[in-house]
């Protein structure tokens, strides 16, 4: 049986077919290219994995130690290691555990770091007059960052891009995450055709179906 990511669930089949359009009919009437890809999360953040290792095996040895023990302090340190990595696994394999553990600036930093390194992995730095577009989702985080090419910041800049993000970001919040995101297509579809109408022989370049993990 196929183990499906987290990322491939976010949106149902039907969602993902109207991203699929939405981008397709956006993408018909300029040169720009938008794609959207979700992940699971940025980073394993292995420090998140060592502080919650510490943090229940170090419970679960105090709590074994005051009922079983005495409270030994002998008895509570090598139980401390004991639980440490058992403790640390549980964290590795469920990173939602860890995620309160994650400074804002950290998670911050990582989005935005996996955000440009897919920017590059998938192509969009290669599109005609550099006019490609990201929606990058990362769950984990629940962040949204938009990165575009340098064709694109010339015309229309950071501050609009991130001005979809946060409109992508409070719809996921309020549960209306495929409407937002289709929205913020829309109105950057908008831009790029003014900017950067459809060219006569211009040929789709890059894959229109959400991208995920």
């Amino acid at each position: 049986m196929k183990y499906h990511t987290k990322s491939e669930k976010f949106f149902t089949k039907e969602e993902r077919e109207r991203i699929k359009e939405t981008t397709r009919k956006v993408e018909s009437r300029t040169i720009g290219e938008v794609v959207v890809m979700v992940v699971d999360h940025s980073d394993r953040y292995p420090e998140a994995e060592v502080m919650g290792g510490v943090v229940l095996g170090s419970f679960l040895s105090l709590i074994l130690t005051l009922v079983f023990f005495e409270g030994s302090l002998w008895t509570y340190i090598p139980l401390s290691v004991l639980f440490f990595f058992p403790s640390r696994l549980l964290f590795r394999r469920v990173p939602r555990l860890g995620a309160a553990l994650i400074g804002v600036r950290r998670k911050h930093h990582a989005v935005r770091e996996r955000a440009v390194r897919a920017f590059y992995e998938k192509g969009l730095y290669c599109t005609t007059q550099n006019t490609g577009v990201l929606f990058f989702l990362s769950l984990l985080e629940r962040k949204v960052w938009v990165i575009a090419d340098k064709g694109i910041h010339e015309k229309i800049g950071q501050e609009t891009l991130n001005k979809f993000a946060r409109a992508v970001s409070k719809g996921i919040r309020d549960g209306r995450a495929c409407d937002a995101l289709c929205e913020a297509i829309e109105e950057a579809g908008e831009l790029l055709a003014l900017h950067f109408p459809a060219s006569p022989g211009h040929a789709d370049q890059l894959p229109d179906d959400v991208i995920t993990n």
